[in-house]
């Protein structure tokens, strides 16, 4: 700084503020993950459906015959409003298309409400329900043995004074409730199943089958409605021009001649069938079973039926609809963990993390000794093995027992231990080197040469240092690693 104007550099210089509310911290990812959206029920439903529309749309996996059907509908009424309507309607009256208008818009109601909406689909059983389920099938069982029984297919209850059996559906894990069936198209069970319609591309049940019901009906009308006309049409046209010339003028109407005549059988055949179905309150799975047939026995009859043809078909066609038992479009909830259930009454977690923990501690003492052995042993450089007999300690008299070989080199310990070959594991267990001042060692020029070897001024004898623990060291040591191994065991 130049004398009276210091302060003219300092300002040039600005503060920066540092900000303290920092966006990412060391501790923290710089990257911080955006926080999943929750998912609804419909993304994870275990069924082989397929959802539409955010879960609003529910349908079978197999949809190409429904789209088939689509297909028959539109292009045959398509062409019955293009080609045949105008002229119905100038010759005969106005009413013709207004009517089949109104056949077809029914029909393509139905049908979409048949094919969009839930069946009735039973939801499948908790880990925690199906547990307690098979607790009180082995109670009811009286079963206390430790292996494994399957539960019983079968529960029987008494409807109108008839006997039902509910069936235990092992894939959804329940006892299905009576007239319930298990689709195995959809893999689901049903309430109320009366059949899987591929021509709807849904299951039949409890919640659709009303339209299922109105939907062939309709489609039965409408069927005749443009059979009928186009051959009326076909009729006044042959009556001006001729029969060929009329086909000639009119080709779309043999078309729909074919398909109607063709489809027109079956059809109200299946309309004829589900009326008689509706009037005795019977379900197409029921009557083709044979359930409540007067066959199997004379006491056999069905439970369900109101005993009145009128009062069977309101209760199929105008009772109220149940609400739908699945919820797809809920949001699942976040699970909290819980044990599984045991399958035959016997915890084996338990024990094999038991007997997992007492072979890791058995290693680990066996590693242990080895290692404290090893820090005991004295350490050999020299080429030849010395016993206890070949080398006699000064004031003391000769080990009567003789030791055992000590063998070359430093022994390794065990790998499947590595944490004990490390400094801060030897520290514990193995005596410190301030502990060790107190030992005497002896060199090799103070232990006496025994006769027939070298003299300790020999070179071969100086280039090999020998450290030979006293026994007092020795049984010191021997104290420490029994310490460490009982505070270890204690551990």
């Amino acid at each position: 700084m130049t004398p009276g104007g210091g302060s003219g550099p300092m300002k040039d210089c600005e503060y920066s503020q540092i900000s303290t509310h920092s966006s990412s911290s060391p501790m923290e990812s710089p990257h911080k993950k955006k926080k999943a959206a929750p998912k609804r029920k419909w993304e994870v439903f275990p069924g082989r459906n397929k959802f539409f529309c955010n879960g609003r749309i529910m349908m079978a996996r197999q949809t190409g015959v429904f789209y088939l059907t689509l297909v028959l509908i539109l292009v045959t009424s398509g062409l019955f409003f293009a080609f045949d309507c105008p002229y119905l309607s100038e010759k005969i009256t106005p009413a013709i298309p207004a009517v089949g208008g109104i056949l077809f818009f029914f029909v393509m109601g139905t049908l979409l409400r048949t094919s969009f909406s839930d069946p009735g689909v039973l939801p499948r059983a908790t880990p925690d329900e199906a547990a307690d389920l098979e607790r009180q099938i082995d109670i009811a069982n009286g079963s206390s043995s430790g292996g494994y029984r399957p539960p019983p297919r079968t529960k029987e209850v008494i409807i109108n004074g008839q006997t039902v059996k509910l069936k235990y559906c092992f894939t959804c894990k329940i006892f299905r409730p009576p007239r319930a069936s298990h689709c195995s198209l959809c893999d689901n069970c049903v309430e109320r199943f009366d059949h899987h319609c591929p021509w709807v591309g849904n299951c039949v049940g409890k919640r659709n089958y009303r339209f299922f019901y109105m939907f062939i009906l309709s489609l039965s009308f409408l069927t005749v409605f443009i059979f009928a006309f186009v051959i009326t049409h076909v009729i006044l046209r042959s009556q001006q021009a001729g029969f060929l010339n009329a086909l000639k003028d009119s080709p779309a109407s043999v078309l729909e001649a074919v398909v109607c005549f063709f489809s027109v059988w079956s059809i109200v055949g299946l309309s004829g069938f589900h009326t008689y179905l509706i009037s005795s309150n019977q379900t197409t799975n029921e009557d083709i079973k044979g359930s409540w047939s007067n066959k199997r026995g004379k006491e056999n009859y069905n439970p369900y039926s109101y005993g009145n043809i009128f009062t069977n078909c309101c209760a199929a066609l105008c009772g109220p609809i149940s609400p739908s038992l699945i919820d797809r479009r809920g949001f699942i909830q976040p699970d909290t963990p819980q044990p599984a259930a045991p399958s035959n009454g016997i915890t084996m977690y338990g024990a094999t993390q038991s007997q997992s923990n007492m072979c890791d501690q058995d290693q680990c003492i066996q590693s242990t000794k080895f290692v404290l052995q090893a820090a005991a042993t004295p350490l050999l450089q020299s080429e030849p093995s010395i016993t206890s007999e070949e080398l006699p300690l000064p004031g003391k008299t000769t080990i009567g027992a003789p030791c055992a070989t000590l063998t070359l080199g430093q022994p390794t310990p065990p790998s499947s231990m590595p944490n004990l070959t490390s400094e801060t594991g030897l520290t514990d267990m193995i005596p410190l080197k301030e502990e060790l001042e107190g030992h005497q060692f002896l060199t090799p020029e103070e232990a006496p040469s025994p006769p027939g070897m070298l003299s300790a001024g020999s070179p071969i004898t100086h280039s090999h240092t020998m450290h030979v623990l006293s026994l007092a060291s020795q049984d010191s040591l021997h104290e420490d690693s029994v310490r460490g191994l009982v505070k270890l065991s204690s551990v």
